[in-house]
């Protein structure tokens, strides 16, 4: 556990499809984000698409992609598990986040479960993170 205690930033996202077709990327193509962990088993984590405007090719109706939670959180057998009780997203209070976890040399990945998109696609996602401190 002590390697995943720190702040960590987010460096870089990839998406896949189930036949490992890249998907557009999460976040955009400036991803923001931070991730902390404390030794008393609390984390905060904040994403967001790092562009000040989006593109007018991505239409008027578009929002920036954003993501923010915090809980008490558990790590085992690299599974990363969040008891989310605060969050953008009032689907996610009172369930658990659960995430693969795996280091790659000083990175850490974080591969959240497959997620299936209005359009029928399977999304597989990882975020990579860099830590600051």
């Amino acid at each position: 556990m002590s390697d995943l205690i720190g702040t960590w930033r987010l460096v870089a996202t990839r998406a896949w499809d189930d036949d490992d077709n890249e998907l557009p990327v999460p976040y955009g193509p400036i991803p923001r984000g931070v991730v902390a962990f404390d030794d008393n088993q609390r984390m905060m984590c904040v994403l967001v698409d790092g562009r000040q405007d989006l593109p007018a090719a991505a239409g008027a109706d578009t929002a920036r992609e954003y993501a923010s939670y915090t809980g008490q959180y558990t790590f085992a057998d690299n599974v990363l598990t969040t008891s989310c009780d605060c969050s953008s997203d009032s689907a996610r209070v009172g369930t658990d986040q659960v995430r693969q976890v795996r280091f790659a040399g000083d990175r850490l990945i974080l591969r959240p479960p497959v997620r299936r998109k209005n359009t029928g696609v399977n999304e597989h996602r990882e975020l990579e993170w860099e830590k600051l401190a």
